[in-house]
């Protein structure tokens, strides 16, 4: 995709992190732009802000696991802007009791985290991708004109892992590999992209905030543990760093998007491990953050 003034970009998780840079970005490029978010207060303050910059924005409140906020989020757009051209599927969550480490920092499996995690997780990670995609590609197809939707996943999606996020991830790749390849197939005027970054500075530690009471509400993580979770996304690259890289990446058509090279060794141990047809590979996350520690960006 070449051409962007005057064009659309719909782009959901948009109140906040990597969503809030992409809407900056594109906006900064000429086009309309549609943010969307969960959040109303913080997307309000931020579609405010573009618009006295002189930005052409609407604000949408969505829940993304409700495929009819997706119908609603599409219908708005089309009336207030015409055809949507970009689709970033950005929302996404993790939780405090998810597996990996509970609450009090202590190692959990899979099999201990409740269901109404996994439901929340995959609702918002997973099939708020897949709502988005169903409910924009007839449309973006219909109109006929250049256009591209970029998911986000995250390299979670390209290690071993246990977790509901980690799942999630995974489908997420996985269903946009796919996405790629059959717009490549009917020769649609459409690519597709699978974003997979690394740590990032966001708030992504902190989406218990918006768990829906129904799935089990705010979960209580230690000090300890917020303070590491949120040390560790602090420290992370910059959103608009990320903005910029998937910005290119949608100019050249690149279906993965990696903006973490110094993880690159973890996706090829993983692949390497399958085609030894042994054990999976495990990460060391020790010697990561030793990296990390010493100027290197994961």
């Amino acid at each position: 995709m070449r051409e962007f003034a005057g064009k659309t970009a719909v782009v959901t998780g948009a109140a906040s992190g990597m969503g809030l840079a992409f809407a900056r970005r594109f906006a900064a490029e000429g086009m309309n732009v549609v943010l969307a978010d969960i959040e109303e207060d913080a997307l309000s303050a931020q579609v405010t802000r573009l618009e006295q910059e002189e930005r052409n924005v609407l604000g949408v409140v969505v829940n993304t696991m409700r495929r009819e906020a997706i119908e609603n989020l599409r219908d708005r757009t089309i009336e207030r802007f015409g055809n949507v051209h970009i689709l970033v599927n950005n929302a996404g969550v993790a939780g405090g009791d998810d597996a990996g480490f509970s609450a009090d920092g202590s190692i959990q499996g899979s099999w201990d985290v409740p269901d109404a995690t996994w439901e929340w997780i995959m609702g918002v990670n997973f099939w708020g991708v897949l709502y988005g995609i169903q409910v924009f590609v007839p449309h973006m197809l219909e109109h006929g004109e250049e256009g591209h939707i970029v998911n986000t996943a995250s390299l979670a999606g390209l290690m071993p892992g246990g977790s509901a996020y980690s799942v999630s991830k995974h489908g997420v790749l996985t269903l946009t590999e796919g996405l790629y390849n059959q717009f490549q197939a009917m020769g649609a005027n459409l690519s597709a992209s699978v974003l997979c970054p690394g740590f990032v500075n966001t708030k992504i530690g902190l989406a218990d905030r918006n768990r829906p009471a129904e799935l089990g509400g705010s979960s209580e993580r230690t000090p300890e543990l917020q303070d590491a979770i949120s040390a560790m996304l602090g420290g992370g690259m910059d959103p608009d760093r990320v903005a910029d890289i998937v910005f290119d990446s949608i100019v050249e058509q690149r279906c993965y998007i990696l903006p973490h090279p110094a993880w690159d060794d973890v996706v090829r141990g993983r692949v390497e491990h399958i085609l030894a047809r042994g054990a999976p590979f495990t990460v060391d996350m020790e010697e990561l953050m030793r990296r990390r520690a010493a100027g290197e960006e994961v």
